[in-house]
């Protein structure tokens, strides 16, 4: 898929939301990407999964990981594509951390997987717990790379599209979303 038809089946589905909301880092925004309604298509999440999948090296591959809730179903798709096993990360306390049993072995190499990255802070602290645990990051894979400067994750980052979105610090709103009321459609 090209990322113009990938950029299609975002504004097909109603994923792509326009208007003003506040993303999880406290950051303002007039377009927003509910991955959550392109995914509830099977067959499609599939498809996107799948060419997410190929842009990473399969030799590099253990297992993989994302953070719960928005990554769970790109990472047990990408995981399917590869024939790999999948764990998440889930919020305790207002932190990430392994749960359910999962556990990672020294050396075990980990892709992580999101939906959508804007400043990386779930992949970072998704990183960080697989090292701690002794196993290796090797490539970060999303949907939809919406950060205004690239992340630098320090490993191969894979997106299957890069979109850069507007956004403002709450103090720093521009007239025309100032007049519009914020709602907040992601994860808490």
């Amino acid at each position: 898929m090209s990322p113009a038809e990938v950029l299609e089946a975002f504004r097909h589905s109603g994923a792509l939301l326009d208007g003003h909301f506040v993303l999880r880092s406290g950051l303002h925004s007039r377009q927003f990407f509910q991955c959550a309604l392109v995914l509830q298509h099977t067959m499609l999440a599939a498809t996107l999964c799948n060419e997410l999948a190929r842009l990473v090296d399969p030799s590099k591959v253990d297992a993989v990981i994302s953070p719960a809730l928005g990554g769970i179903i790109v990472g047990q798709e990408v995981a399917r594509a590869l024939g790999k096993r999948h764990i998440f990360t889930e919020k305790e306390e207002s932190k990430l951390v392994l749960r359910r049993g999962f556990s990672i072995s020294k050396g075990e190499q980990f892709i992580v997987a999101e939906d959508v990255v804007t400043q990386g802070g779930r992949v970072k602290e998704t990183m960080e717990i697989v090292r701690s645990k002794g196993g290796v990051v090797s490539a970060v894979a999303v949907l939809v790379d919406r950060s205004a400067t690239p992340v630098d994750f320090g490993v191969p980052f894979h997106s299957l599209i890069r979109m850069k979105v507007e956004t403002f610090p709450a103090e720093q709103l521009p007239p025309d979303l100032a007049n519009i009321p914020a709602v907040k459609p992601g994860s808490r």
